[in-house]
């Protein structure tokens, strides 16, 4: 257990999640199903059963600092290691790897987005375990892979080059995010799992691939690798971290490393990156398949499919004539959008942000 370590990416905003989520407290924070429990909470929680909580890291934007300290209170200052910009998963993945090796160079990772819904949390939990046996004594970088339920274009697809029925199987091909018609193509075929986003491996193994794939990353953390787990790895990461290009760790290591394993399981898992994955999840729904997310109220009229969030209890909301729609309120925000068109509020955000800015970006 002692060389088991857990890595949890907290930084994004989750645009997709506009207006609830915004800049300055974004989705990772907010308890989406009344549990009294954010979704970073969940994540911490399910992993503090199998990982010490003196291993459990969490990487996250210096703006939520303070933000993480107040929601998992348990958590060592130490393991809150804070990104001074926003360059995506691999350098996260990269700091993260540099601090832990030099906290235990035999350390065995999972990586772990913050905002997953994982249905058969004791599946979960065995599948972990059993991947940090695997990566223990190889050069493997695992990632777990999902069956899909449908052509997808939010996440990355998986083949795998061994028989289905392998534990751990090699990956033939690895491609992240592909336009719809490729998605249609590959989950027709069968032949291809989701990347859950979810990583094992042993750092040694990672910090190698970064070496071989991303040197230019690799160059940015090297010359300081004596400085991790000391009082100057703050200064050194403020003034090495953006450097780092912008990337993933998706197209940056795993669609051209050649020691890829992917782990097919069945856990109930959802990816809670948008409005859509919410109203799936929805505890209670009405005769006509509307939901309430929280302590929202509406009254429905010839309306099916809709998902209302409105952060005001004492709003009340009237939809007339709408089918498969989110209605979402927020402050002085409102959103109205299909659920098949949810992809492009990310799009929404950036022209507001750039139009409105000083009115409505909080």
């Amino acid at each position: 257990m002692s060389d088991n370590f857990c890595v949890i990416m907290g930084g994004g905003i989750g645009s997709r999640f506009w207006p609830f989520s915004k800049e300055e407290y974004p989705k990772q924070f907010l308890d989406f199903f009344d549990d009294g429990r954010s979704l970073i909470q969940m994540t911490f929680d399910r992993f503090s059963k199998i990982i010490p909580v003196e291993n459990i890291y969490i990487v996250t934007n210096v703006k939520y600092s303070a933000l993480v300290r107040e929601q998992l209170p348990m958590l060592p200052e130490a393991n809150i290691l804070l990104e001074p910009a926003r360059l995506n998963t691999a350098p996260c993945i990269a700091y993260a790897s540099y601090h832990i090796r030099a906290c235990n160079p035999k350390a065995n990772i999972v990586v772990a987005p913050s905002d997953h819904w994982i249905e058969k949390e004791e599946v979960f939990l065995d599948n972990i375990m059993q991947g940090l046996d695997f990566v223990r004594n190889k050069s493997a970088l695992v990632t777990l892979g999902i069956k899909p339920s449908r052509a997808e274009t939010g996440y990355g697809y998986i083949q795998s080059r061994d028989d289905k029925d392998c534990v751990f199987a090699k990956v033939k091909t690895f491609i992240e995010k592909p336009d719809i018609e490729l998605a249609k193509v590959m989950f027709e075929s069968g032949e291809f799992f989701w990347n859950s986003g979810l990583f094992l491996w042993n750092v040694n193994s990672i910090l190698q691939a970064f070496e071989k794939h991303l040197p230019e990353i690799f160059n940015c953390f090297e010359p300081g690798k004596e400085l991790f787990n000391t009082p100057e790895e703050d200064n050194f990461i403020r003034e090495n971290f953006q450097r780092c290009p912008n990337i993933s760790i998706d197209r940056g290591i795993m669609e051209h490393a050649d020691n890829r394993y992917v782990m097919c399981v069945d856990f109930g898992w959802t990816d809670l990156g948008s409005w859509g994955a919410v109203y799936e999840h929805a505890k209670t729904k009405d005769g006509r398949d509307n939901a309430l997310m929280k302590n929202s109220k509406a009254l429905f009229y010839e309306a099916s499919g809709n998902l209302v969030a409105i952060d005001d209890p004492e709003r009340l909301v009237v939809i007339e004539g709408l089918h498969d729609y989110i209605v979402a309120q927020s402050g002085n925000n409102l959103l109205i959008c299909r659920k098949s068109n949810e992809q492009q509020i990310r799009e929404f955000v950036e022209e507001l942000n750039t139009r409105f800015v000083k009115d409505y970006k909080n």
